[in-house]
């Protein structure tokens, strides 16, 4: 898939709140609630314009049991894809506008991918710093398939001062 590189803006929580609004209506109470994660929820990050959004359920096995009727609403079912306990979805075929990460409500990614997307929300120097490398690899790797591998190193840093961050008392609940 091509590498599509965006200005952050507000339309992307828009349509987050869109496709949460027709997902409750297919899972129904069957949801916990919604998240808006990954770049396209940080103000002022660059992003591939793909709403990362997780939906907390009560149980996985009901999201398995819906992926029949997904897939006929035009969503690649794509299972855990490497993440146990995660079921994705993703919407827009070649033209992706979303990724739909499923996750039981007692699953440890989700505290993972919110301490990260809090942490960038309150430290725009390291929105900077992460934008500035997105659109360095933009330029060198015109498809997914070498971008995104290309920034695990930095991600995983990130990932490690975000949980540093956390870990201070009265964040999380500590």
């Amino acid at each position: 898939m091509q590498v599509r590189l965006s200005d952050y803006t507000p339309d992307w929580a828009q349509r987050f709140e869109e496709e949460a609004r027709f997902l409750r209506s297919v899972f129904g109470p069957e949801i916990v609630g919604f998240e808006h994660f990954g770049s396209t929820s940080v103000p002022g990050m660059k992003a591939k314009p793909v709403i990362d959004m997780m939906v907390i359920v009560r149980d996985i096995e009901a999201v398995d049991a819906r992926n029949e009727q997904m897939a006929e609403l035009g969503y690649d079912v794509a299972g855990d894809w490497g993440i146990p306990g995660r079921r994705l979805l993703r919407k827009g075929g070649e033209e992706r506008t979303h990724h739909i990460h499923f996750y039981e409500s007692n699953n440890p990614q989700i505290a993972r991918h919110l301490i990260l997307r809090d942490y960038l929300r309150e430290n725009p120097d390291e929105v900077r710093a992460y934008s500035d490398l997105k659109e360095r690899l933009a330029s060198q790797f015109s498809e997914t398939n070498g971008y995104s591998p290309a920034k695990k190193e930095f991600v995983g840093e990130l990932e490690k001062r975000a949980l540093a961050w956390s870990a201070v008392p009265g964040r999380y609940g500590e």
